[in-house]
Protein backbone atom coordinates (compact mmCIF):
# COMPACT_ATOMS: atom_id res chain seq x y z
CA UNK A 1 0.00 0.00 0.00
CA UNK A 2 1.28 3.43 -1.25
CA UNK A 3 1.87 5.93 1.41
CA UNK A 4 -0.74 9.22 1.47
CA UNK A 5 1.78 11.35 2.73
CA UNK A 6 3.72 10.65 -0.25
CA UNK A 7 1.55 10.77 -2.60
CA UNK A 8 0.39 14.49 -1.17
CA UNK A 9 4.28 15.44 -1.67
CA UNK A 10 4.41 14.05 -5.21
CA UNK A 11 1.26 15.91 -6.26
CA UNK A 12 2.86 19.24 -4.71
CA UNK A 13 5.98 18.79 -6.12
CA UNK A 14 4.70 17.95 -9.40
CA UNK A 15 2.05 21.81 -9.19
CA UNK A 16 5.33 23.50 -7.77
CA UNK A 17 6.99 22.51 -10.78
CA UNK A 18 4.53 22.91 -13.43
CA UNK A 19 4.41 27.09 -12.02
CA UNK A 20 7.70 27.32 -12.65
CA UNK A 21 7.56 25.62 -16.06
CA UNK A 22 4.87 28.24 -16.36
CA UNK A 23 7.12 30.72 -15.47
CA UNK A 24 10.03 29.86 -17.62
CA UNK A 25 8.06 29.58 -21.04
CA UNK A 26 6.71 33.10 -19.33
CA UNK A 27 10.34 34.93 -19.37
CA UNK A 28 11.66 33.39 -22.56
CA UNK A 29 11.16 36.56 -24.21
CA UNK A 30 13.09 37.98 -21.76
CA UNK A 31 15.96 36.11 -22.10
CA UNK A 32 15.80 35.47 -25.91
CA UNK A 33 14.14 38.54 -27.39
CA UNK A 34 15.00 41.18 -29.60
CA UNK A 35 13.96 44.41 -27.87
CA UNK A 36 15.91 46.61 -25.74
CA UNK A 37 15.55 44.53 -21.90
CA UNK A 38 16.40 41.57 -23.75
CA UNK A 39 20.01 39.29 -22.30
CA UNK A 40 20.19 38.51 -26.25
CA UNK A 41 20.91 35.24 -24.64
CA UNK A 42 23.35 32.89 -26.69
CA UNK A 43 23.84 29.69 -27.10
CA UNK A 44 25.24 28.02 -24.30
CA UNK A 45 21.49 30.17 -22.13
CA UNK A 46 19.61 28.23 -24.57
CA UNK A 47 20.75 24.90 -23.84
CA UNK A 48 20.86 25.36 -20.47
CA UNK A 49 17.10 26.67 -20.96
CA UNK A 50 15.82 24.01 -22.77
CA UNK A 51 17.52 21.27 -20.02
CA UNK A 52 15.82 23.47 -16.89
CA UNK A 53 12.41 23.45 -18.85
CA UNK A 54 12.23 20.04 -19.98
CA UNK A 55 13.76 18.82 -16.40
CA UNK A 56 10.48 21.04 -14.90
CA UNK A 57 8.19 18.50 -17.20
CA UNK A 58 10.41 15.48 -16.85
CA UNK A 59 10.76 15.09 -12.80
CA UNK A 60 7.32 14.88 -11.45
CA UNK A 61 6.89 12.36 -14.32
CA UNK A 62 9.79 9.87 -12.92
CA UNK A 63 9.05 11.16 -9.13
CA UNK A 64 5.89 9.04 -10.06
CA UNK A 65 6.94 6.45 -11.85
CA UNK A 66 9.92 5.76 -9.15
CA UNK A 67 7.18 5.75 -6.54
CA UNK A 68 4.98 3.11 -8.34
CA UNK A 69 8.07 0.69 -8.29
CA UNK A 70 8.18 1.35 -4.73
CA UNK A 71 11.42 3.73 -4.28
CA UNK A 72 9.38 6.35 -2.70
CA UNK A 73 12.17 8.27 -1.28
CA UNK A 74 13.64 8.55 -4.85
CA UNK A 75 10.90 9.44 -6.45
CA UNK A 76 10.70 12.11 -3.97
CA UNK A 77 13.88 13.30 -4.18
CA UNK A 78 13.95 13.67 -8.53
CA UNK A 79 10.67 15.14 -8.27
CA UNK A 80 11.86 18.13 -5.76
CA UNK A 81 15.06 18.80 -7.81
CA UNK A 82 14.30 21.46 -10.42
CA UNK A 83 12.94 23.12 -6.91
CA UNK A 84 16.31 22.66 -5.65
CA UNK A 85 17.86 24.34 -8.61
CA UNK A 86 16.10 27.52 -8.50
CA UNK A 87 16.90 27.65 -4.65
CA UNK A 88 20.22 27.64 -5.48
CA UNK A 89 19.87 29.80 -8.20
CA UNK A 90 18.69 32.07 -5.89
CA UNK A 91 21.22 32.39 -3.29
CA UNK A 92 23.81 33.22 -5.86
CA UNK A 93 24.54 36.96 -5.44
CA UNK A 94 24.10 38.91 -8.44
CA UNK A 95 26.60 39.76 -10.92
CA UNK A 96 26.68 43.89 -10.94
Amino acid sequence: MRSTKANIFLFVAAVVDLFLFAFLISISNYLFGTGPRSLHGGPVLTLVYAVVVIACLAAPVAGVVLHRRGKTAAGMLIACLPLAGVAMVLMMPAAY
